[in-house]
This record gives C-alpha cells, sequence and structure tokens, in this order.
C-alpha cells in the first residue's frame, strides 16, 4: 500500500502467435519477420509503464552508493525471454547516464527517450530466445513524483536512502520492465560505506566488509513485481528473528524511531501467524520490515518480504503491510486501476487484526464515519471504485470502500464461503496476477450466488450503496 501515513510464476506478456505465417524469402533472419516490442503493456493509468516482447526472469542488480556525494555506479543484468521475433525491444529507465549496454555478448545501440530506454539487439533475437542484458550506469538516481505529488524512487535521506517503488519508481535505479504483470526473481548486491547496513528483498546470502566499504548480497527466491523491489540505506539497528512456523524475519530499524516501533515490530510474528490461519500460508521465505527515517515521503509500502515505513508505524499500518504480502505482492493487480484488489483486501485485513486484538469489531469499522458512516452526499462516494484515476489510486476509496465491499460480501455470503474464497482467492492466484472480473467470478464460484448486481453497486457505480 501506498498508505498515507498509512498511504499506503512471471506471466508471459504480448505473445504474437504468427498464424499462416509465410516463408521469408528476403534476409537470412527473415525480412518482415522481426518487428520492435510495444514500448508500453496497455495499461491506461501508465501508458509507458512495462514493455511488450519479453519476459523478464531475473535481475541481478550490482551497485555502490555514497550517501554522502549520492553517487551510484551500478551495473544490472536482466534474464529474458523473447515472446516474440524482435528487432528492437524497450526497458523502462530513469536513472543515470548509461556508459554501456550489451544484449548477450554483443554490444547493442540504444537511445532514451522518456523513460523508454530503446535497444537495438544485434543478432536479433527468435520468439522463445533466451537472452541478458547489461546495463552499466552512473550518477545521482532521481525522485520520481507522482501524480498524487507524493514522491518515490531513489529519495535520500539524512543517513542514506529510503527505495519505494509504487507505482513507478523502480525505473529510478534500475532497468527493467516495469508493470506488474512481468514479475521476476531478484539478487541484490550493494556495497555501501561500512557502518551503514543496505536492506534489500528476500534472504541475506552475505555481508563483507573490505577497505572501509561493506557489500550485502540479498537474494529474493519468489516472483516480485519491480515497484516491490527495495534496497533501502541507512544506519539502521538489525534483529533477526523467527515466528512460530519458524520463517526467518529481518527487520532493520533507524535507532531513532527504535522505541516508538517497538510494538509494532515485536507483533510481526503474531501477524504472519494469524493471517495465515485466515488467508493460507505465508506465501514467501523470509519476512520483516525495514523502519526508516523518510519525513518527505510520508507513507508505507508493502515491499515484497519487508514492507518500508518512512517513520514509526502504528500495529494497524504493521498489519495492513504485513497483509499485503498475500494481496498484492503474491496475488498482485493486472491493471492499475485494480488497486482496490490490493488495498481493500489489506485494509480489511488490518480490520480484522484490530478485531482480533481486542478493538473494533469489522462491524463497528463497517459503520464508522471514515466508512460507511459517511453522508451520502459526501465527495467519497463519488469515485468508483474499481476506476479511481491516478490522483485518487492512493486515496481513501481504494482502500476504505474496498474494505467495504469486502464486509459486505461477507454478510451476503456468509462467514465460512467468505473466509473460504480468501484462502482460494491467495492459493489460486498465487505469484501471479488478476483482475476485478477474476474476483467477481471466484466469488461467485465459491457462494453459488449471482452477485453481479451486488459488485455492481459496491465497485463500479458512483453513490452510496443502500441495498445489496
Amino acid at each position: 500500500m501506498k498508505f498515507p501515513a498509512l498511504r499506503g510464476a512471471a506471466v508471459v506478456a504480448g505473445l504474437s502467435v504468427l498464424v499462416g505465417a509465410q516463408p521469408a524469402l528476403a534476409s537470412p533472419e527473415g525480412h518482415g519477420r522481426y518487428s520492435a516490442g510495444a514500448p508500453g503493456v496497455g495499461d491506461s493509468y501508465f501508458p509507458d509503464a512495462g514493455n511488450g516482447g519479453l519476459d523478464v526472469q531475473h535481475y541481478d542488480v550490482g551497485f555502490s552508493y555514497d550517501p554522502a556525494t549520492r553517487y551510484m555506479d551500478a551495473s544490472t543484468t536482466l534474464t529474458a525471454v523473447a515472446t516474440q521475433d524482435l528487432d528492437q525491444f524497450d526497458l523502462d529507465f530513469r536513472g543515470p547516464q548509461i556508459s554501456s549496454l550489451t544484449v548477450g555478448k554483443h554490444p547493442a545501440s540504444f537511445r532514451r527517450d522518456g523513460q523508454e530506454l530503446v535497444v537495438t539487439p544485434r543478432p536479433k533475437l527468435k520468439t522463445g530466445e533466451r537472452f541478458t542484458v547489461t546495463v552499466k550506469y552512473a550518477g545521482t538516481p532521481p525522485v520520481i513524483t507522482d501524480p498524487d505529488e507524493s514522491i518515490e524512487g531513489w529519495v535520500p535521506t539524512d543517513d542514506g536512502v529510503f527505495v519505494p517503488g509504487e507505482p513507478q519508481g523502480s525505473p529510478a535505479w534500475l532497468p527493467g520492465n516495469d508493470h506488474p504483470t512481468d514479475k521476476a526473481t531478484f539478487t541484490f548486491r550493494a556495497t555501501v560505506p561500512e557502518g551503514l547496513t543496505a536492506v534489500g528483498n528476500g534472504q541475506l546470502l552475505s555481508q563483507k566488509t573490505s577497505n572501509g566499504r561493506t557489500t550485502f548480497v540479498w537474494d529474493s527466491t519468489e516472483p516480485m513485481a519491480t515497484y516491490l523491489a527495495t534496497v533501502t540505506i541507512g544506519n539502521f539497528q538489525v534483529t533477526q528473528t523467527r515466528t512460530p512456523s519458524g520463517i526467518p524475519v529481518y527487520t532493520a530499524v533507524d535507532p531513532r524511531l527504535a522505541a516508538q516501533s517497538a510494538a509494532a515490530v515485536a507483533r510481526i510474528p503474531d501477524m504472519i501467524e494469524y493471517f495465515s490461519s485466515l488467508f493460507g500460508p505465508y506465501p514467501f521465505a523470509s519476512a520483516g520490515a525495514i523502519i526508516d527515517r523518510a519525513p518527505n515521503v510520508g507513507y508505507a509500502l508493502e515491499s515484497q518480504t519487508k514492507p518500508i515505513f518512512s517513520s514509526a508505524p502504528g500495529l494497524g499500518t504493521m498489519a495492513h503491510e504485513i497483509a499485503h504480502q498475500w494481496y498484492g505482492d503474491s496475488v498482485s493487480l493486472s491493471r492499475w486501476s485494480d488497486i482496490w484488489l490490493n488495498e481493500g483486501f489489506a485494509t480489511y485485513a488490518q480490520w480484522l487484526w484490530t478485531e482480533h486484538n481486542g478493538g473494533a469489531t469489522t462491524q463497528q469499522t463497517f459503520d464508522g464515519a471514515s466508512n460507511y458512516g459517511r453522508a451520502a452526499t459526501s465527495s467519497f462516494w463519488q469515485i468508483v471504485a474499481t476506476d479511481p484515476g491516478t490522483v485518487d489510486m492512493f486515496g481513501n476509496v481504494p482502500y476504505n470502500r474496498g474494505a467495504m465491499t469486502l464486509h459486505a460480501l461477507r454478510g451476503k455470503i456468509g462467514d465460512a464461503a467468505f473466509f473460504r474464497l480468501l484462502k482460494d482467492w491467495a492459493a489460486t492466484h498465487k505469484y501471479g496476477n488478476t483482475t476485478t472480473a477474476e474476483f467477481v467470478a471466484q466469488a461467485q464460484r465459491v457462494s453459488g450466488k449471482d452477485l453481479k448486481g451486488f459488485f455492481d453497486v459496491w465497485l463500479y457505480q458512483k453513490g452510496k450503496p443502500t441495498a445489496w
């Protein structure tokens, strides 16, 4: 979630099948057979996001960074599969100046056009061909400003850098296929001044210090969308524990926030166990959190395996971000307009956690002034949950109306069917991508009810629902 103080298997996209294609008559490579991959995946909210013609399998990101100078020296290698015959493809990259780019063993020509890094590989690439792209670059990564005026990308702090990526921040520091529909595994190798800690997704493979510099190697072995990638750097107190079921938990906390964060950090294992009982097994090999002091950011984000917080989180915010590991990270949206599938689910999980710990019941929260208790004349009810727009996609509607939709659905189909649906949804789409239409269909299958009218009033129409 981008949550204002709260703001908050890889999919093969764009496969072209040539039906009845004629044999090539011109060049040995087949003149006319090859074409450029699309510069985007057709997401109306961010038309330049993602790219056609390739499916990234793995990112190997290596860099050194000095917070004093804000200078990065980096090399990223992508391993990908061509999903069409390519004579050109794009990557998303807003980062520093590129010094070289190779495709396989061959230098490739390239140009930059806004966030598009346009690559011309030679030899050309055939459908199904596995290939690597290595990009070397150096300089100061940018801070990205979103349509709602929040910031993301590579955000310097007084002792390092805070690195959130939703929805379009990761190209600030790594070239990639920046859309949730192309998930991949990641390896990060970050070298920083001795005394600082670089915290990435997944599990810590090694930490070695030499000549005043420390290199941290992190390995994220489950598929991950690029916007969930982070390597946040700073002066951190590190704690390593395990959940009762044995999942390793790595937490990094700015010492200035340790006391304020202690209660939320202590409950991470309990939250994972509780949500596992509701949603099914925790989907990743490790867990944790990064709590930094980034006052200009003002939100938390569900970076995979280690949510990142720009200030000390409360229990509710921590629960929200932990719940995202199931809904948002493992099960991801296919288009950004369906952001309620991430935020509504995590918000409802937060309601459940509050009730589980003796606070307000989910019904009381549903009825509250921030939710169904809003007046029918409130502008809140004039934003469609399934199409909030880029300015309001991290506003109240995807979160609160999304969570209300789930609570109303629970009342409509009963607890047994509702909680079975939550588990089935997490299991069926594990490491995949989904749509609202798929959720509606799955809810109808699990419940055996016709729910089209219900979802129409809650998700597709303006106005305060009064009957469902």
